[in-house]
């Protein structure tokens, strides 16, 4: 008689695992999500996303601790995602292209249906110990937008400006758009990221780059031809 055994679940590899958890997690995250929007954060318990989720509360906990858990979660992940995006777009060229790779990718993140489920909530209401980390890895974030104007300043691509200042102005008008956005809305998040980060790298553009500059001697977009006299 052969014996079954569950043993094979036990040592399945743990990144077969991670995916697993990962799955599931981003599938408690859109219930919680569409709770957040409708409810708001405060007003919206464990009980009740593990209801959306359709999972018992014992289970929601094997997950998440509770709701600052999951805030740490998606917030963390988004950072991630977005400071991968940063190290990534200094190998794009012009400036503009740089800055546009950026800003599109923040905006996609915060109005992503799982990354933005919580990006519209303050970490400031989170206990010291779980909101260094996350305001450790949003400064290094901001700096990291500093350098890419900067730079941009120096190699005369974008117009004189005071990158702190500028920067903030940019994540201020971005994260902004979680408060309006609706998922449900005429326009899809990625037509309205892509919007957005366009018109904010237009506000700093300097000068056309060399290569899409128009040739000399033309004006409007035609050659003004020499007119040949007979």
């Amino acid at each position: 008689m052969v014996r079954k055994s569950n043993d094979g679940l036990h040592n399945a590899p743990p990144t077969l695992r991670a995916r697993r958890r990962d799955r599931q997690r981003d599938a408690i995250l859109r219930a919680a999500a569409r709770l957040f929007r409708e409810r708001g954060f405060a007003d919206t318990g464990m009980r009740d996303i593990a209801r959306a989720a359709d999972l018992s509360a014992a289970n929601l906990y094997h997950y998440f601790d509770g709701k600052n858990d999951l805030l740490v979660y998606c917030q963390d992940r988004a950072l991630n995602r977005m400071l991968e995006t940063v190290a990534a777009a200094r190998r794009a060229s012009p400036a503009a292209d740089r800055l546009r790779l950026v800003l599109t990718a923040h905006l996609h993140t915060l109005l992503d249906e799982i990354e933005g489920a919580t990006a519209h909530l303050q970490i400031e209401s989170l206990p010291p110990s779980m909101r260094a980390a996350l305001v450790e890895k949003r400064d290094r974030y901001e700096q990291a937008l500093r350098r890419l104007l900067a730079h941009g300043i120096r190699s005369g691509e974008f117009v004189e400006m005071d990158p702190a200042i500028v920067a903030r102005a940019m994540l201020g008008a971005m994260n902004w758009t979680v408060t309006w956005f609706r998922p449900d809305g005429p326009k899809t998040a990625a037509t309205v990221g892509d919007m957005i980060s366009e018109f904010l790298v237009r506000g700093v553009a300097g000068r056309t780059p060399a290569a899409t500059r128009a040739p000399s001697g033309v004006r409007g977009g035609r050659r003004k031809d020499k007119v040949r006299r007979s």
